[in-house]
């Protein structure tokens, strides 16, 4: 989140540029904050959804742009070549989202959840299929382009085409050869802030340098200053602990709020972004050091009024948007049993998708079809945890305890930090018979995760049971902590007080 910032300060600090698109830095943050505060109360998907998709969007235009920027200091002309370039960082970046079976599996559930009627298996396998042929066509015209424009005039950029390969490389590194999608995505954003925030300096810093009319706060931070990196940076991060202070406050209406300010930063980031830096504008060019006759961007279209072409970018989001708010919220979205048995049909291989499809089936009582799917993941990837996770919950409910321990424990080994793991563990120790150890385990759980309810009512019953009365009331007390309304801790609670005269 940090890195919004940059922007947000030429946005508000520039009085040129904030009285040339007033309305917009106006309307803008109020309408969207209000939006984003509202999905956050009400847990609409939609607007997450958004920000995912526009925010692969901002990512792939950032390196178009400094396409146009490295093309223009070589002296390259031509929008046919802005063109080629545009296409190609289209075509790659969303090739990586498509064929990586995490990142679009994570996509795709998001669209279900955000209310997306079912897109037939058939359809999204074909378009899966075709992209890999645009991609090979794209990326062969681009090559031969390069060629030309080598041949005729020998002009080719070679700080862009290191640009293109690096920054393609890594997006594709960081959707396909990451396993947690979390982790992907952060290194990805990492290498983008550190572009964005670099150029944004470089900008500002030239723009104060050579225009007197700027002021202010833009004037003391952007300087020619070495400490004043260290200003800016820590402006950046502070900032971004908003973030952080948004994950850990506990108080409901307040994490509304600050969620909602994240999202609608995110929103107001990629938004300004795509008209505060346009290469084509001489402003732009000039605090880049591009020589005007040099900048190869697309032409501006100029048949409408550019309020009117605005408005219509605006609505194009806007209605769609609606329309899945609008599904959401009335209870239209895809039920849980069919999305995921569409996204397993899609994604046949994949272990995680078969192992989603299994809890499906499993929560709607398919227990024998629901072992299967997670059998099935556990042979494309042994090491899922997960799926040795709900095996055992499968076989304990069938009755098997000793298949289902089985289960459990090889779910620990590899994920040896989950409490809950070692308190369902746990239970199938005391089901058949072993106190001793199943006391130990619940122990040990709680040690990993404090507010397993459940835990601490087995662990007092097991006290209890032992004559430890008054260690049994602490381990009640704590189950009703997190759960008042457990009825069951309640009774014990009560009958092991009894037992102490109390």
């Amino acid at each position: 989140m940090g890195h919004h910032l940059p922007g947000m300060i030429r946005a508000y600090g520039d009085r040129a540029l904030f009285q040339r698109f007033k309305t917009r830095f106006v309307i803008a943050p109020l309408a969207l904050l209000a939006v984003c505060i509202w999905s956050s109360v009400y847990n609409i998907q939609a607007v997450q959804l958004v920000a995912l998709a526009w925010g692969i969007w901002h990512g792939m235009m950032q390196t178009y742009g400094f396409c146009r920027i490295y093309d223009a200091k070589a002296s390259a002309k031509g929008s046919a070549r802005a063109r080629i370039d545009l296409a190609l960082c289209f075509a790659w970046f969303l090739a990586a989202v498509l064929l990586s079976p995490m990142r679009f599996r994570s996509s795709l559930d998001l669209y279900y959840d955000s209310g997306g009627p079912v897109i037939p298996p058939g359809v999204v396998i074909s378009g899966r299929s075709a992209i890999l042929f645009v991609l090979a066509g794209v990326t062969a015209v681009f090559l031969w382009r390069q060629w030309k424009d080598w041949r005729q005039a020998n002009v080719v950029s070679p700080v862009k085409i290191t640009l293109l390969v690096s920054s393609i490389a890594f997006w594709w590194y960081c959707n396909n050869g990451v396993q947690n999608i979390l982790v992907g995505i952060a290194l990805f954003e990492v290498f983008h802030d550190v572009q964005y925030l670099a150029i944004v300096w470089i900008y500002n810093r030239s723009r104060v340098e050579r225009d007197e009319s700027i002021r202010g706060f833009m004037r003391f931070v952007f300087r020619r200053s070495g400490s004043l990196i260290g200003v800016y940076v820590g402006l950046v991060f502070a900032y971004g602990s908003i973030a952080l202070t948004a994950s850990g406050t506990q108080i409901e209406s307040i994490k509304y709020v600050l969620i909602g300010i994240v999202t609608a930063s995110a929103l107001l980031h990629f938004y300004y972004d795509g008209f505060i830096w346009k290469v084509r504008e001489t402003q732009t060019r000039a605090m880049l050091g591009i020589d005007g006759s040099g900048v190869s961007t697309l032409p501006a279209p100029r048949s409408w009024p550019s309020w009117l072409r605005h408005g219509l970018r605006w609505a194009a989001l806007i209605i769609p948007v609606g329309a899945l708010c609008a599904a959401q919220l009335g209870g239209r979205v895809v039920p849980a049993l069919e999305r995921t048995q569409k996204v397993a049909e899609v994604l046949p291989q994949d272990a995680q998708a078969q192992l989603d499809y299994g809890k499906a089936l499993h929560k709607a009582g398919r227990v024998q079809e629901a072992i299967a799917k997670y059998e099935f993941a556990l042979t494309k990837r042994p090491t899922l945890a997960e799926a040795e996770f709900y095996l055992g919950r499968a076989w304990s409910e069938l009755g098997d305890f000793d298949r289902a321990l089985e289960h459990y424990e090889r779910s620990f080994q590899l994920d040896p930090k989950n409490g809950k793991c070692e308190s369902n563990l746990a239970d199938m120790l005391l089901a058949t018979g072993r106190e001793t150890e199943a006391r130990a385990r619940y122990e040990h759980s709680l040690s990993l995760n404090s507010d397993l309810q459940i835990a601490h009512k087995k662990l007092g019953d097991i006290l209890c049971g032992v004559g430890e009365y008054q260690a049994a009331i602490a381990h009640y007390e704590a189950a009703l902590r997190i759960q008042p309304d457990f009825a069951e801790a309640k009774q014990n609670l009560s009958f092991a007080k009894s037992l102490t005269g109390q």
